[in-house]
């Protein structure tokens, strides 16, 4: 199978494009190395990504991503250096490959910083993402996978949260447009006959996550001895999701696609297993065997006070049954964060 991967270079969208290779299917990588954080950490989940753990001397920018794309470059494996809002250059991949499925990763991510700037998390989760709608239409590709987030609950007030609950009432851009993609993809099911499944993950956490996520930051300011910015009074709290059970919950979405049409799912992949924030801080803290020091600070707009997976129709549909609990992931996070 040829699988095209947007944000493929990703924290999620690497360890997927390497379980992938790894079952012997082929890759086409689309990724534009977006300056949201520093792009050399994507060159290093890429070549991780292929088991290419050769040193890489960094120089710049564009001659970094250039020598990236030359020495990943293989039979199985394609890097395209894209921006998914520009239609132009989608088109031209499309064109070059005979493509099974789309697994639709890429986005502007973050809460907060979306807040800041609204106008372009709109430009790339919305218009980036029906660009690629549009390419499948043209180019009559039907199976399609698409990142959405437990964000669209907002702060819900019904535990745990189900794909049956209602979501209009979004509390931050960035969640408006991951509900967005869900809405335009269901059109483009109806329209097109285009089988897809809409997976919300919910705190995805472990090796190669994003620095700005709090477990990687906090793991980051207790090692160097400095405050770490604590919001609220402890109690928020977070279905943190290990990232090997997210991929798996990704596998198994690609397995039931492929045996099955007709279909528009949405699909929470979760934990079901609420952390709150000063549990998730003493277990960073014990695996470090460190404290941290606190800066207490007021709650920031736009966060949720609690998420909480039901995972009974993922588990039910498409056999999704995560296994690793919160301490043993941040266990394993922490031997990753000390090693890279």
């Amino acid at each position: 199978m040829v699988y095209l991967i947007t944000g493929g270079s990703g924290f999620i969208g690497s360890h997927l494009v390497e379980q992938l290779l790894k079952k012997g299917h082929s890759v086409i990588n689309i990724d534009n190395f977006d300056d949201f954080y520093n792009y050399q950490i994507k060159i290093k989940n890429t070549l991780d990504s292929i088991q290419n753990f050769s040193d890489f001397e960094f120089v710049e920018k564009q001659e970094d991503i250039t020598k990236l794309i030359s020495i990943t470059k293989s039979d199985c494996y394609t890097l395209y250096y894209q921006d998914i809002r520009d239609k132009e250059g989608l088109e031209k991949i499309f064109r070059e490959h005979t493509i099974d499925m789309v697994i639709h990763l890429a986005a502007l991510a973050g809460v907060r910083p979306s807040i800041e700037r609204p106008l372009e998390y709109e430009e790339v989760n919305i218009r980036g993402t029906m660009n690629l709608w549009e390419l499948c239409k043209e180019f009559n590709i039907k199976k399609v996978i698409a990142a959405s987030s437990s964000s669209v609950y907002g702060n819900n007030e019904k535990i745990p949260f189900s794909e049956s609950d209602n979501v209009d009432n979004p509390i931050s851009p960035y969640a408006a447009t991951k509900k967005c993609g869900e809405i335009l993809g269901h059109v483009y099911h109806d329209l097109y006959k285009i089988d897809m499944i809409q997976l919300r993950f919910f705190t995805v956490y472990g090796p190669r996550q994003r620095p700005d996520l709090a477990i990687h930051k906090f793991t980051k300011l207790i090692l160097e001895d400095q405050e770490i910015p604590f919001y609220g009074d402890g109690t928020t709290a977070r279905d943190y999701t290990f990232i090997d059970d997210i991929i798996y919950g990704i596998l198994k979405s690609i397995d039931y696609l492929e045996t099955h049409s007709g279909i528009y799912e949405i699909l929470n992949l979760g934990e079901s297993e609420v952390i709150t924030l000063n549990e998730m801080l003493s277990t960073i803290e014990a695996a470090l065997g460190k404290s941290a020091i606190r800066k207490n600070l007021p709650m920031q707009p736009g966060d949720v006070l609690k998420t909480n997976a039901d995972i009974t129709k993922a588990m039910t549909l498409i056999g999704y049954k995560p296994d690793t609990n919160f301490q043993n992931g941040i266990k394993i996070f922490v031997e990753w964060f000390l090693r890279k």
